[in-house]
């Protein structure tokens, strides 16, 4: 069971900038408040964060309408060529009876099940808000479970009443370094070893990067959590650096990695041209190594000599385009990144759910006279019409403003199906740049029918 003790000190990060202002105050960046799960509870946090761990089984201890409500929210690629567990929904499925009688017992049967017929490298068990409630003491069964079948099976006690996604988040980096990191000992170290820390591998984001990187002579000793290993995480222990791309969620298990193996961090994006070359440079300065230094700088000049020519026809081809970007965390400025380097001009982005960090790099990005929206469902209408944009980047749910306001749109969350990711992934964004603004149904869908009286 997860103590309060424990959520107190996730919810009050010490590595977090935001919580440095906030503690003399007595809050956090993620205080428990009514709503604070609307945008996503606690177990849908962890899974999210663990998911990728296409070589484990991800098994639900609740209804089974938990896992019906959040499996496979993210198409988070693999390249694992085993059988990928995360194609398929695990659950012990609790009844009546178990929250009478307690689930122990069915969860037991669960684990036996799942490594009979599947055999993985590890099961994460979720406690949900029925089974942390009735109190079924997973940890015992997971002790118990490891010990039986000599497989990791790892507690994860993320329950939805808990607190928001972000939480879920930390307390799965939890999990993964008290029972996974620090497990096992890599075949071989090199003096260039990383770990990377919240890229989720959405639409193969972490693969477009990941072969420059591998040029200049950087070796990706594990990934927590896109595209991850269960026995390449046990070893992350080893690394020489860690980098959080992006996900701020993460930075607790990050300091504590700091703290318990001396391993230094540092947080960077890959979206955009500008940030990409930066995220890679800051890599090499932090390893230390001035041949290293010298060969990334020579890697990358030759890529971005070769992404320049390309983008020449795209920067030509929007010049003066407006954007309204709404999906607030780190895309709140790293997409923005992204479309300036195709001199796009992004007029008002959203910061609903980002870090005091995400916010201080927006106002950097977007400058004085660009809109930094709180409550973009309200706002990004009324910014459309008075900032004269010509393309809105949210998700789906937005669509419908954009339909009313005979603008393009482009869908830039977890749903979309292109990689936004480093050069090559900038060169797909300016694709469908230009096939939404090419596109002919944005300008003719909200016109009157011609029958009708305007």
């Amino acid at each position: 069971m997860i103590s309060r003790a424990k959520i107190k000190d996730l919810m009050n990060e010490s590595a977090c900038s935001h919580n440095k202002d906030k503690q003399a105050k007595g809050g956090g960046c993620d205080k428990v408040k009514p709503g604070l799960a609307a945008g996503g509870c606690a177990f849908d946090g962890a899974q999210i964060s663990l998911f990728p761990y296409a070589d484990a089984v991800h098994l639900v201890h609740g209804p089974q309408t938990c896992l019906g409500a959040s499996w496979e929210t993210r198409e988070t690629k693999t390249s694992y060529e085993g059988r990928d567990h995360t194609q398929m929904g695990f659950t012990t499925g609790i009844t009546t009876n178990d929250v009478i009688f307690g689930g122990d017992k069915r969860l037991s049967d669960s684990i036996d099940y799942v490594m009979q017929e599947y055999a993985p490298e590890a099961i994460f068990v979720y406690s949900t808000c029925v089974t942390a409630m009735v109190g079924d003491d997973i940890d015992m069964t997971c002790k118990l479970g490891s010990e039986k079948h000599h497989t990791p099976v790892i507690p994860v006690h993320a329950a939805g009443f808990v607190g928001g996604k972000n939480l879920g988040s930390r307390l799965a980096g939890e999990a993964v370094l008290e029972h996974l990191i620090g497990t096992k000992e890599p075949e071989f170290t090199t003096p260039y070893d990383i770990n990377l820390i919240g890229d989720y591998n959405v639409t193969g984001d972490m693969w477009q990067y990941l072969p420059i990187l591998e040029k200049i002579g950087v070796r990706v000793l594990s990934s927590l959590s896109g595209d991850g290993r269960v026995g390449n995480i046990r070893t992350a222990h080893r690394a020489k650096l860690n980098v959080i791309v992006c996900a701020k969620s993460l930075v607790t298990l990050c300091r504590k990695m700091q703290e318990q193996y001396d391993i230094p961090w540092i947080s960077v994006s890959f979206y955009g041209k500008r940030d990409t070359t930066f995220a890679i440079k800051e890599i090499v300065k932090a390893l230390g190594d001035p041949a290293l230094i010298e060969k990334a700088d020579q890697v990358l000049a030759e890529e971005e000599a070769k992404l320049e020519e390309r983008l020449k026809y795209y920067k030509t081809l929007f010049a003066g385009k407006k954007a309204v970007l709404n999906t607030g965390g780190n895309k709140a400025w790293s997409i923005a990144s992204g479309l300036q380097d195709l001199g796009i001009e992004v007029v008002a982005t959203s910061i609903r759910k980002s870090t005091a960090d995400d916010i201080a790099k927006a106002k950097e990005y977007l400058g004085e006279d660009g809109v930094l929206m709180k409550t973009p469902a309200s706002q990004q209408a009324k910014i459309i019409d008075e900032k004269g944009a010509d393309i809105l980047l949210a998700g789906g749910r937005s669509l419908y403003t954009a339909i009313k306001k005979r603008i393009s749109f482009i869908d830039v969350n977890q749903e979309k199906k292109r990689s936004y990711g480093g050069y090559d992934g900038l060169l797909n964004l300016a694709d469908d740049l230009k096939y939404a603004f090419d596109n002919p149904v944005f300008a003719n869908v909200a016109k009157s029918a011609p029958w009708e009286v305007v």
